[in-house]
């Protein structure tokens, strides 16, 4: 791998990013990211492992986020860079492998979010028209042809655009104040169970502590998101004074509306009603607001879920092209469509996958696979954090406390662990696809060593290994 300051010197030679994300609109795109799929389509599967205490494992969730946003603060304020992850691992370590195992963990993230709001997108297509789909063929089948189209919409070219951004961050957060409002005025008219808070419910021979932390794992996958917002620091102003604030203030923003949004749907539905199906919030407007029109609020989760799942395969192909264009994965996934300019193989291959993914796991499974590997990515990330001390550089930047990252680390590498009482499908779905990256990997390694080392024309000393 070629050497950090050569690297960095070949950077300072391309034009850099333009910077236009000031703090409002670096706020929004911090909400808008981890506002989405998992509390629209989880809340339910989350209540079904503890019962009326549905609220705690959320607040739990987002304290291990906090810490670990922490990680990441320190981190893209001592390097405002794009790349994330992928980024501090190599720093920190400098193992190519490890780092490509870090990147291909965030790709798949990324499959998995978007094959959930595929599966979430299907069940409120039916409450919108009003379909019985069940769990069987019909509801597979909108979420395979909702994949489809977004990897049409994403081999046209999507062009970020700040305004649309914008929009669908307020429709995600006004689906959920809706949610917030048609709670709080029907437990102001007398309506609902507020002593359901309290009713925890475990799994016959399951302790209250390994429920809780089961719970937890799932309901992690509702709060990532704000590790994406560090892939835009190179499109900051002056990210290294204002990512703590916005970062810190999106996440509690967010946590704190999933805590209320979760209180509001355990007071109105029961923890029983709740876990049956993809599409609980509907049934906490059915039960608070009768009278609310359920295909608007249908729609709002539509609107949210689609945004997820085409910011996540957008991600994933492009995650893709970049390790081919890197030599770090086959070549052939790095092609750009001439006319459309946009990296088609990667597409068609993320595309497959996730059809795959929707085919054979359910949603609870999708989800749990998500938390699953960016919990594995954050133990990395706050492990680093702690490596890079180290590597002192010029500027001021934001210093965590040792002991937040420490205590991430061991919170996310525990609740990643089996100890957690994570769901076997869990890992067998994250090994999948893993097990896919390292033989893709393999075989491009083979290929560069082999292939491209014994061909004269080729410079060995040019290739990234």
């Amino acid at each position: 791998m070629a050497d950090d300051t050569a690297r960095d010197a070949a950077i300072t030679e391309e034009p850099s990013l333009k910077r236009v994300m000031g703090p409002g609109l670096l706020l929004l795109f911090v909400v808008g990211d981890i506002l989405g799929t998992g509390v629209y389509a989880l809340t339910g599967r989350v209540a079904a492992e503890v019962g009326g205490a549905v609220w705690l494992p959320f607040l739990v969730a987002f304290l291990v986020a906090l810490l670990t946003a922490f990680s990441y603060l320190e981190l893209v304020t001592k390097y405002p860079r794009a790349a994330g992850a992928a980024l501090y691992t190599h720093k920190a370590f400098g193992i190519h492998f490890l780092t490509f195992i870090v990147t291909f963990a965030v790709m798949c993230s990324g499959l998995t979010s978007a094959s959930s709001a595929s599966k979430a997108f299907a069940s409120n297509f039916g409450e919108a028209f009003d379909l019985t789909l069940g769990d069987g063929f019909a509801l597979t089948a909108i979420a395979l042809g909702f994949i489809v189209l977004i990897g049409l919409i994403n081999f046209r070219g999507v062009g970020e655009s700040v305004k649309l951004n914008v929009l669908l961050t307020c429709v995600e957060l006004a689906g959920l104040l809706i949610v917030i409002c048609i709670g709080a005025w029907a437990l102001g008219g007398g309506n609902g169970d507020l002593s359901r808070l309290t009713d925890f419910q475990s799994a016959e021979g399951e302790s209250a502590f390994f429920s809780v932390t089961a719970a937890t794992a799932l309901a992690f996958f509702a709060m990532v998101g704000f590790e994406d917002s560090v892939n835009m620091a190179e499109e900051t102003k002056d990210p290294v004074r204002i990512f703590p604030k916005v970062m810190l203030t999106g996440l509690c923003i967010t946590g704190v509306i999933y805590v209320l949004v979760s209180i509001s749907s355990v007071a109105l539905v029961s923890p029983e009603d709740l876990g049956e199906g993809d599409a609980p919030l509907l049934k906490v407007v059915a039960a608070g607001a009768s009278a609310f029109p359920l295909w608007i609020f249908a729609f709002i989760t539509m609107f949210a879920v689609a945004n997820s799942a085409l910011i996540n395969m957008l991600m994933a192909s492009r995650l893709l092209y970049g390790m081919a264009n890197e030599r770090v994965l086959p070549r052939i996934l790095g092609k750009v469509h001439p006319g459309r300019r946009t990296p088609w193989v990667g597409i068609v291959f993320t595309t497959v996958i996730a059809f795959g993914l929707i085919w054979f796991a359910d949603l609870t499974a999708l989800g749990g696979t998500t938390s699953l590997l960016l919990l594995c990515v954050f133990t990395v990330v706050n492990i680093a954090v702690l490596v890079l001390r180290r590597d002192p550089v010029e500027h001021q930047h934001f210093r965590a406390p040792t002991v937040i990252p420490v205590i991430g680390a061991v919170a996310c590498a525990y609740l990643a662990s089996p100890l957690s009482g994570r769901s076997a499908d869990d890992y067998r779905i994250g090994g999948i696809l893993l097990v896919v990256g390292v033989l893709l990997w393999l075989i491009t390694w083979l290929y560069n060593r082999f292939v491209l080392h014994q061909d004269s024309t080729i410079d060995p000393t040019n290739l990234r290994d």
